[in-house]
């Protein structure tokens, strides 16, 4: 998909209303990720006299929530089996090679809010169009293992759109049955990594979906999503086994 040169057309957001949504799943979620959107709102008090709808006052938190270096979307399809969009990144990458992901990327200039940068990003790493895209809200921001802040915005997309994996960034499309993740144990998941020049083992939580480890900062986005809509307590750890 050809990205839109004017960044006017991402600008036409559209929240979904949890009224609106058809199956019992998702509207408990809508509404949590709703609750959790507006008690980030930096004025609050402008809404004090009750005129201004649930939409409007969603976008402007979106809006006037500081913009993180990175923004994810958590894209979840409208149906009464949700899913969870997830990516595999490539191989060749600099940064989180082969790693599992939701799509987003880094904050540009021109972007203006962090729900632009997750939009714009989904769409050059999937050619998911925006204008297919219903704001649910956001999440707490995380930070990734390089120090960068991440911003992941929650969405509902419509089932059985055709996406594209970006072969410059994405080598895999899958996707996660979200009541399964509420229910499915976790994995505990072993990661050789290199400390003080020397090589440690690092267990962590993790799922397994469709052949694929879902661990690190996605993982962490899937918990607190989990927490945020069902009330899933996880604990989510890195520990260091050994060094040698």
């Amino acid at each position: 998909m050809t990205i839109p040169e004017n960044i006017d057309f991402f600008n036409k957001f559209s929240v979904a209303v949890p009224s609106f949504i058809r199956h019992p799943t998702l509207r408990k979620l809508a509404e949590r990720v709703q609750h959790e959107t507006l008690n980030a709102l930096t004025s609050p008090a402008m809404y004090e006299s009750g005129n201004t709808s649930q939409s409007t006052r969603i976008l402007d938190s979106l809006y006037q929530t500081p913009i993180a270096d990175a923004s994810i979307l958590v894209a979840i399809t409208h149906e009464r089996r949700p899913k969870l969009l997830l990516t595999r990144r490539a191989a060749h990458m600099n940064s989180h090679a082969g790693e599992v992901s939701c799509v987003g990327g880094k904050h540009d200039r021109g972007d203006g809010n962090n729900v632009v940068t997750a939009l714009r990003e989904a769409c050059e790493e999937t050619a998911l169009p925006p204008n297919k895209v219903q704001l649910l809200g956001q999440l707490p921001i995380q930070t990734s293992k390089s120090g960068m802040s991440v911003r992941p915005i929650v969405a509902l997309i419509a089932p059985g759109l055709v996406l594209v994996p970006e072969a410059g960034e994405i080598s895999r499309i899958f996707w996660a049955d979200l009541e399964s993740l509420v229910t499915q144990p976790t994995v505990e998941y072993e990661i050789e990594y290199k400390m003080q020049e020397q090589m440690a083992t690092i267990l962590t939580p993790s799922w397994q979906v469709d052949g694929e480890t879902v661990w690190g900062l996605t993982g962490r986005v899937i918990a607190n999503l989990l927490e945020t809509g069902f009330d899933r307590q996880l604990e989510w750890y890195y520990r260091v086994e050994n060094k040698r």
